[in-house]
């Protein structure tokens, strides 16, 4: 059992103590017992302030902390704590560089865990492991507060600002960063209100605020009023999949209200079972919506009038120049406003009254759009799918931040993982 001792000494030294011993657990034959000591001539720590303190006695019996699997076999650290006087802290707890507080596993161990469980559900990495399903959220949770704390916010000149459901009427507000190279979570405000986005800016501070030079968000009003209060000088990006979607609610309200007039009319039902032709874009429609949609390209039907308005806005995104879009922008409202369409005049007039925004998507040389926020929300939502079953919102929140926002995790000598 030498040479396991001489692995750990290499893999995980610890300042101040010493490997004295491994031996099989004589109740548990799939268990080793790992004797720790302190190294003689030196001092106890502190468990608070972490400076040399005077003994002041000892813990009669061993604790046991759980460390990593060793082929399948489970370790365990055993050690009688000592505690010391303090001059500043009174009596304490010596600092033990292996483990934390009270918990009963190894920081490694804790740090190992939470690695797994970016791949598994919490629940397999407890089976796989041997560990409870608490041990793995108490690694998680540890792991997401050490990375808040220590993560580097430096650099930061694009954001991203998005809602997303996490339940029946439920949103939380999320807050990205969407640079080139850096994408990841920042924030989570558990309602979508503009006085929780204020909350977030706060949290980033004035200085760093002031290094925001591009943010993208949709046309959530809220999200406006505080954007161009706390942002004056970054450019604002509207969200171009948003803007496609209240087109596309435009076309449906036009087709629910024309498909009822043709059933009052008797007529026959043209537009039956073509709601998601209508829709999509034209290079996406089956063999067969191509066949019914051939037919119907060159009638004057409400919807298909307001369908061909919206596909023709689609060259809008096709121009590089923010004076030769804005000028197509123009035109293309004009001709909606002729057209007698009122769900696509109402939605042009908001186009219109948010041109400069809609600009500003040019003016940043299509570099940034919420598309990349769409992006990691789909990676949000299937965390929160994974995490279905959770009971808390602590629980989720812990989740999304340990798999989106890369945040940096307790050294170790060693990567075990």
């Amino acid at each position: 059992m030498l040479q396991v001792t001489s692995i750990l000494r290499r893999v995980l030294p610890i300042n101040g103590f010493c490997y004295r011993w491994a031996r099989w657990d004589q109740t548990n034959e799939g268990v080793i017992e790992i004797g720790i000591e302190p190294r003689k001539g030196s001092k106890a720590l502190c468990g608070n302030c972490r400076r040399p303190a005077p003994g002041y006695d000892r813990c009669p019996e061993k604790r046991r902390w759980q460390f990593i699997s060793l082929w399948a076999i489970s370790v365990f650290f055993l050690y009688q704590p000592r505690r010391v006087e303090c001059p500043r802290c009174g009596v304490r707890v010596e600092h033990l560089p292996w483990a934390s507080g009270r918990m009963r596993l190894c920081n490694a161990l804790r740090v190992f865990l939470a690695q797994w469980a970016r791949l598994l559900s919490w629940r397999e990495v407890a089976e796989r492991f041997n560990v409870s399903w608490a041990d793995v959220y108490g690694a998680v949770k540890w792991v997401v507060r050490y990375g808040l704390r220590h993560r580097d916010l430096s650099g930061i000149t694009a954001l991203g600002v998005d809602e997303v459901c996490v339940g029946k009427g439920k949103f939380w507000l999320v807050l990205y960063q969407i640079d080139e190279g850096v994408r990841r979570l920042l924030w989570i405000g558990k309602d979508r209100k503009g006085a929780t986005l204020e909350v977030l800016f706060n949290r980033l501070g004035r200085t760093l605020l002031y290094q925001v030079r591009y943010i993208c968000s949709d046309l959530w009003q809220p999200y406006l009023a505080v954007i161009a209060k706390r942002l004056p000088y970054a450019l604002h990006i509207l969200d171009r999949f948003h803007i496609r979607k209240n087109l596309s609610e435009a076309i449906d309200q036009i087709r629910r209200a024309e498909t009822a007039a043709l059933s009052r009319a008797g007529l026959e039902p043209l537009l039956k079972k073509l709601r998601w032709a209508l829709l999509k874009h034209r290079r996406n429609w089956t063999e067969k919506e191509k066949l019914r949609m051939k037919d119907l390209l060159g009638t004057s039907l409400r919807s298909i009038r307001a369908f061909l308005l919206v596909e023709s806005f689609e060259h809008f995104w096709t121009y590089v120049s923010p004076t030769w879009a804005g000028k197509f922008l123009d035109a293309w409202c004009a001709r909606v406003a002729r057209s007698r369409l009122d769900p696509l005049k109402k939605t042009a007039t908001t186009l219109k009254r948010h041109k400069q925004l809609l600009l500003n998507y040019f003016a940043a040389k299509k570099e940034f759009s919420n598309g990349i926020v769409e992006g990691i929300n789909n990676k949000l939502k299937l965390t929160l799918k994974r995490s279905y079953g959770f009971r808390t919102d602590l629980a989720r929140k812990v989740a999304l931040y340990h798999t989106l926002a890369k945040l940096p995790e307790p050294p170790l000598t060693h990567s075990f993982f």
